[in-house]
């Protein structure tokens, strides 16, 4: 059956192979090109795996490592201290931690659909320039 993909004429071969497996064949200015769309192996799907698995440790050991000793935890440890209620502080401060998070990540999904990396990248190193020096001006001053 041919099938127009960028107006090259494409034929998709279905014969005795799995549904899984797809070979195109298309004709490009006389060669023959065949592409082979195969269905996950195991071994791609352990990759796939283990590619979440460092993402999570990463992000997690980034997070870990930024928040120890921040004003969020020192917080959270004067009020555990004065409420006599740890584990509803762990609780409250828990959720909130969770929520800023929920929201950095559906605001950064919602830039990265509408902007490129390179202007992401440009316009958070003018931001973090912008808060040093308004730091910097608060010493000074």
């Amino acid at each position: 059956m041919p099938v127009k993909l960028d107006s090259v004429p494409v034929s998709v071969a279905s014969g005795s192979q799995p549904q899984t497996q797809l070979e195109l064949e298309s004709i490009c200015e006389g060669n023959i090109a065949i592409a082979a769309i195969d269905s996950p192996s195991p071994a791609n799907v352990d990759s796939q795996k283990q590619s979440g698995v460092a993402i999570f440790t990463t992000t997690f050991l980034t997070i870990f490592l930024a928040e120890i000793g921040d004003k969020t935890q020192l917080s959270t440890l004067l009020m555990s201290a004065e409420s006599h209620s740890p584990w509803l502080v762990f609780i409250g401060s828990a959720a909130a931690l969770i929520t800023t998070s929920l929201l950095g990540v559906l605001l950064g999904s919602w830039i990265a659909s509408r902007l490129s990396p390179k202007t992401v990248n440009k316009a958070a190193g003018v931001m973090l320039l912008l808060i040093s020096l308004m730091l910097f001006w608060d010493v000074v001053q």
